[in-house]
């Protein structure tokens, strides 16, 4: 790809990022629409609520499996062409869904076809190409990218609601399907570009190469992590890795569960509907707000440390919703929930990627974001069979006793699980080896394959 010149001198990055944070709004926007459409389909084809529920459950557990393969093919054919073949999928498939007739057919389309192609313009792959575009804004680049998520769900879900009101939902989906093929693949096609070097630059829009700066030659010569290798399983020998993707696995097990069965949980607390919507809303709100202050913060803070608070933030929201006063314990867990909800992902890959490198960072992302949807899988699942079966559970405390009922069982195992994911964090040896804090040298550095963490 020939190099070309960034207009008026901005660091071409901040395009990419642009173009990234838009094809996350739409291809996540487009998919986690998927609630509003319950219902009118439920309706019409007489399906129970565990039917569809059903291709949910698979659709999550597809996208996990899914995502270190694309995560694979990203670091073998770059971002540019693997999130632009999987956006022309998402949006076909997506169009397709307007033709549903039966059970078997919404399965396969959803729960394979879109849950596949999703996996390949995802935080996984985007966190990937942006990572070899920015070095010291790293996770302040990711957290905005980031947004795009939640902004997309925020916009998306009423405009599908609206479309479903006005026409029917097979139009909508054919709508959101054009959405994905005609805005988001042409800004990615026209835009994307897999590194700084294909425009003439260096990470972070410092001086080209062949300039004398000295933030030029600081960033040509920084020092790579010890345990930065050329093959992805190698990261596996050591334990950073272990502790980020564990961590990854209960935030997977601690959102999941909010997005499925928070407004009901919050209704059996006597909360009405509207306010229980309404907390929901709140909570995608602050996603937004949670992951750029993180992003910021992390450009002068220690990642692990803002990682491990990220994750007892939601633990205290965990313990306020169910401990808490009906309402208060509602609106307070929306909003320490909403703060934290997103803001893991860009530093779990910023630390990932700065203690091993970019050349598998893919793959290694596609990983731990398995072990997310995994854990998100499991706590869906487990929540609603223990509130089917488990109708109250009493803890003895003392001289007192603790008695639990319906959802605050579930809710209380997963809260719990933070306290795990906060000190898996917390113990990240990262000013050992991550290259953020190694010293500038002039010579590449030789990887040590030596854990002694």
């Amino acid at each position: 790809m020939a190099s070309r010149a960034t207009p008026r001198g901005i660091f071409y990055g901040w395009f990419v990022l642009a173009a990234s944070f838009f094809a996350l709004f739409v291809s996540m926007g487009s998919r986690n629409t998927f609630g509003v459409f319950i219902l009118p389909m439920t309706e019409e084809f007489s399906w129970d609520r565990t039917t569809i529920s059903t291709v949910v459950f698979i659709g999550t557990l597809v996208n996990g499996v899914t995502q270190p393969f694309l995560g694979r093919l990203y670091d073998r054919y770059g971002g540019r062409v693997v999130i632009s073949l999987s956006l022309l999928i998402l949006g076909a498939a997506t169009m397709l869904l307007s033709m549903t007739n039966n059970f078997w057919f919404l399965l396969g389309i959803y729960g394979f076809v879109t849950s596949t192609a999703t996996s390949g313009v995802s935080l996984v792959t985007i966190h990937a190409l942006l990572s070899k575009w920015f070095r010291e804004k790293r996770s302040l680049a990711l957290s905005m990218a980031t947004a795009g998520t939640s902004a997309g769900g925020l916009l998306l879900a009423p405009l599908a609601a609206s479309l479903i009101e006005a026409a029917n939902w097979r139009v909508t989906w054919l709508v959101l399907g054009g959405i994905v093929i005609f805005l988001a693949l042409p800004v990615v096609l026209f835009i994307v570009r897999d590194s700084p070097e294909q425009v003439g630059e260096l990470p972070d829009g410092e001086a080209e190469p062949g300039q004398s700066s000295s933030s030029a030659r600081t960033a040509a010569s920084a020092s790579k992590g010890p345990l930065e290798a050329d093959y992805w399983l190698d990261a596996f020998r050591s334990k950073p890795i272990w502790q980020l993707s564990g961590a990854y696995f209960v935030c997977g097990v601690t959102t999941i569960i909010i997005s499925t069965h928070f407004v009901p949980f919050a209704q059996d607390r006597g909360v009405s509907p509207q306010m229980a919507a309404s907390a929901f809303g709140l909570m995608m709100g602050l996603n937004a707000v949670g992951v750029v202050v993180i992003g910021f913060l992390s450009t002068k803070f220690s990642r692990k440390k803002l990682l491990g608070t990220v994750y007892f933030v939601r633990f205290l929201a965990y313990m306020m919703l169910i401990f808490g006063p009906n309402a208060i314990g509602v609106w307070g867990f929306a909003a320490l929930a909403g703060l934290s909800w997103i803001a893991t992902p860009p530093l779990t890959t910023s630390l990932t990627a700065d203690i091993y490198g970019l050349k598998n960072i893919g793959t290694l992302n596609g990983i731990s974001t398995f072990s997310h949807q995994i854990g998100g899988s499991i706590s869906v699942l487990l929540a609603g069979v223990l509130y089917d079966r488990v109708s109250s559970l009493e803890i003895p405390l003392g001289f007192t006793s603790l008695t639990l009922v319906g959802y605050e069982v579930p809710f209380l195992l997963a809260g719990l699980t933070l306290l795990g994911a906060t000190l898996a964090s917390y113990s990240v040896k990262e000013s050992r080896y991550s290259a953020r804090y190694q010293p500038i040298r002039t010579t590449p550095a030789v990887a040590s394959s030596a854990d002694g963490d």
